[in-house]
């Protein structure tokens, strides 16, 4: 069998890193021996582990170690990562590093250098005019780039989880409907307050069901309030609450009787031909055209939005981006400085946005479908707290606590 020696460090016991890395030897069909343990004496006090790792072949150990390395587990044998060059545009070599969302060093120079835009599911190329590694999507490789391949050289910090008191605490544990909600949202409005204090933007991810389920009004105040910096959604979002500002309509719907409008089935394509004749949100506002809403807030208060199309929009509006990489860049642009993100009633996006968060921004993720969150939590966003409820009673209650905090 192909062995290895790894290094485990940090919280390890507490936070259950040891018994995790344990479990996934088991569950891989490899074997392990504990070579040394030692076990931080008190709370803040960090634990070491050594192990000798095995598996049938040699390829077997290099995978086997590269799912070790999620949970911060180091190769024991210190060496510079190795680069290998791109053979063509638009694909990486066949043993490249593929990223996880946690903080990744690698090993180049005999030093250990940080990479930089973070994100899942990427390759690591070298840039070596500025000498640093950052994380590059697939689609974004050309020949000739210097990827990071195989296992060694490569540093993981994980997060620690479940060592910190509050919104932490229930961080990790299982989606339920029986969650105390309003402990959560106090908890998120804690959140947003001390992000914004920090000086730090707030991403607000969002679908149609804001407009649906008459949460406009919350949200409008969240952004005059400075509480939304950034918003990600889709041209369905944008569109029905041009709809409600034009028509007082949402689907056709009169929101606030619930009741159906006569040839209410046209007002949201002709909500988009206004928007389309007056040449996008943003001379619509300057018109006065459109003088209430969502798109109207953002556009008076300077929020960047990054409207992602897909392929069953209407219209769509002039200013939803339609092509889906284009759409990736600026929302991975947009996160850059992003302190909180909280994503409400759009799997879609939300989804996506937890491929292009780094594991240390926050989110709170909240929809009435639990399967939006377990997906969600599947995919590795596992800094994400996810909140079964209704939208539009989550939004009053946090802008209730926003007012008991301000």
């Amino acid at each position: 069998m192909a062995s290895e020696e790894i290094t485990l460090e940090g919280h390890i016991i507490d936070s259950l890193v040891f018994t995790h890395v344990l479990n996934d030897i088991v569950a891989f069909g490899g074997d392990f021996r504990i070579l040394q343990v030692q076990v931080g004496q008190g709370q803040n006090d960090p634990s070491f582990a050594r192990l000798r790792v095995s598996a049938a072949t040699a390829e077997q150990l290099d995978e086997l170690l590269g799912r070790l390395s999620r949970h911060g587990a180091q190769v024991a044998t210190v060496a510079d990562v190795q680069l290998v060059a791109a053979d063509m545009d638009g694909a990486l070599p066949e043993d490249f590093y593929s990223t996880t969302n946690q903080q990744t060093f690698v090993r180049f120079g005999e030093r250990w250098v940080a990479v930089q835009d973070q994100e899942m599911d990427c390759g690591i190329v070298h840039d070596p005019t500025t000498d640093s590694f950052r994380c590059v999507p697939v689609c974004q490789i050309r020949r000739g780039n210097r990827v990071v391949c195989g296992q060694r050289g490569i540093k993981i910090t994980p997060l620690q989880r479940g060592r910190e008191r509050g919104v932490f605490e229930f961080m990790a544990s299982d989606i339920s409907t029986e969650k105390p909600k309003n402990a959560i949202i106090r908890q998120c409005a804690r959140m947003m307050v001390k992000c914004r204090e920090e000086g730090r933007r707030l991403l607000l991810v969002a679908g149609p069901a804001l407009v649906h389920t008459g949460s406009t009004s919350h949200v409008v105040s969240l952004i005059e309030r400075g509480f939304v910096n950034v918003l990600f959604a889709g041209n369905a979002l944008a569109v029905h609450d041009v709809e409600h500002a034009l028509y007082g309509t949402s689907l056709g719907v009169y929101i606030e009787e619930a009741t159906l409008a006569d040839t209410g089935h046209e007002h949201h394509l002709r909500a988009i031909n206004s928007i389309r004749r007056a040449g996008g949100l943003w001379p619509a506002v300057a018109q006065g055209l459109l003088t209430s809403g969502i798109m109207h807030a953002c556009v008076r208060h300077e929020v960047e939005l990054v409207l992602a199309g897909s392929i069953r929009d209407d219209g769509p509006l002039p200013d939803v981006i339609t092509d889906v990489l284009v759409a990736q860049d600026r929302m991975r642009a947009a996160l850059r400085d992003v302190g909180f993100a909280l994503m409400v009633c759009t799997g879609l996006h939300s989804i996506a946005t937890g491929n292009l968060m780094p594991a240390w921004i926050p989110a709170v993720c909240v929809d009435i479908n639990p399967s939006v969150l377990t997906k969600l939590a599947d995919r590795g966003s596992f800094q994400t707290v996810g909140l079964v409820t209704d939208v539009e009673p989550f939004f009053r209650e946090l802008v209730h606590e926003l007012n008991a905090l301000t």
